[in-house]
């Protein structure tokens, strides 16, 4: 037995040195990477070499988006038009390609049942989250601009983001807390609370569709510090001969905010929606950390997930996934052009 514990550790040791000759191999690949890169620019001089240089280290990084990004999402597609599970879809292999549908996958997005709800979440989400999020990322941007302890504020709403999705989940888990028998003490501090006051607890987590607005509470919790901190570096942008002629115009409380501080941060206040709004669209950890989408408060990231690996429709999946994708695009080119025109 002490000789087997010995052969153990000398494996373990074997594979540790292993790993450290893999690491000292990718230093050693990366840094004969770096040292070509410069060779090539020093051999040639003027536009040739800058052209030549540019490649260089532009070519990895296209290369790597193109095997990373583009590849997956060509066969994504491709396989929304097919059926069968998931290691059925082998395009490589002919008899085992999974049978070509064409747009039924498109058509059971609004024919299975559960999904239509899904999309409802979603479009929930989409809408509550970036507004009520950056309203109130604004709101406390301009509430402790230039105020006492304004770093502390500031650190204090921001902890959140530091938090991870499914951490957070589970705190606002203890928040929601809920004990069915009627005769026990609730320990989730809301519940608890409204035992406290004669009211009866509530099922946050466990009735649709109030448990979906009970997640994006927790999405804009964790949101909120993002659109604040943004929101604030702006508003500390704005020159202060702007906010000088506002004062001696007159232009006080709400009126400066209409008119100085909201034009004035409308590209920020633009990038910070459409930012959370596409965070939104991808959520899935606050829903799969809940409930895993089983109590009717699925949205489409996590049901893309449930369709491709838990009950193996990988066509279904892929189909949401591509429209999770056409979603967001149109997000996306609304704020190129916003930033183009501010720029």
């Amino acid at each position: 037995m002490h000789a087997a514990h010995l052969a153990s550790l000398a494996a373990q040791s074997g594979g540790n040195a292993g790993k450290i000759g893999q690491l000292f191999l990718g230093i050693a690949v990366f840094a004969a990477v770096f040292i070509g890169i410069l060779l090539l620019a020093s051999l040639f001089k003027g536009h040739l070499g800058e052209k030549i240089q540019a490649a260089a280290f532009v070519g990895p990084t296209v290369v790597l988006i193109a095997v990373g990004l583009i590849y997956p999402a060509i066969l994504t597609i491709r396989r929304a038009f097919y059926s069968g599970k998931f290691f059925d879809l082998n395009f490589g292999t002919p008899r085992t390609r999974g049978k070509f549908v064409g747009f039924d996958n498109f058509q059971a997005l609004w024919t299975t049942p559960g999904l239509p709800a899904v999309f409802r979440n979603t479009l929930f989400w989409v809408i509550f989250v970036p507004l009520f999020a950056t309203g109130l990322g604004l709101l406390y941007a301009i509430l402790i601009d230039r105020a006492k302890g304004e770093a502390l504020a500031k650190a204090l709403i921001f902890l959140p983001m530091a938090i991870s999705m499914v951490g957070a989940t589970l705190i606002w888990k203890f928040v929601y807390y809920f004990i069915g028998d009627p005769t026990a003490n609730q320990v989730g501090l809301i519940n608890s609370f409204l035992t406290a006051i004669g009211m009866d607890p509530i099922d946050f987590l466990g009735n649709a569709p109030g448990n979906t607005f009970a997640m994006i509470v927790i999405m804009i919790w964790i949101q909120a510090g993002f659109a604040m901190t943004v929101l604030s570096a702006a508003i500390k942008a704005i020159p202060d001969e702007i906010i000088e002629a506002a004062n001696m115009d007159g232009v006080k409380g709400f009126q400066m905010f209409r008119f100085i501080t909201l034009p004035s941060i409308r590209s920020s206040v633009i990038v910070v929606l459409t930012t959370i709004a596409i965070a939104t669209l991808k959520a899935f950890d606050i829903v799969q950390a809940s409930s895993g989408g089983k109590l009717g408060d699925s949205v489409l990231a996590n049901e893309f997930y449930n369709r491709s690996f838990v009950t193996q429709q990988p066509g279904l999946g892929a189909a949401i996934a591509i429209v999770i994708f056409l979603l967001v695009m149109p997000i996306i080119v609304f704020n190129v052009i916003q930033m183009r025109k501010d720029a």
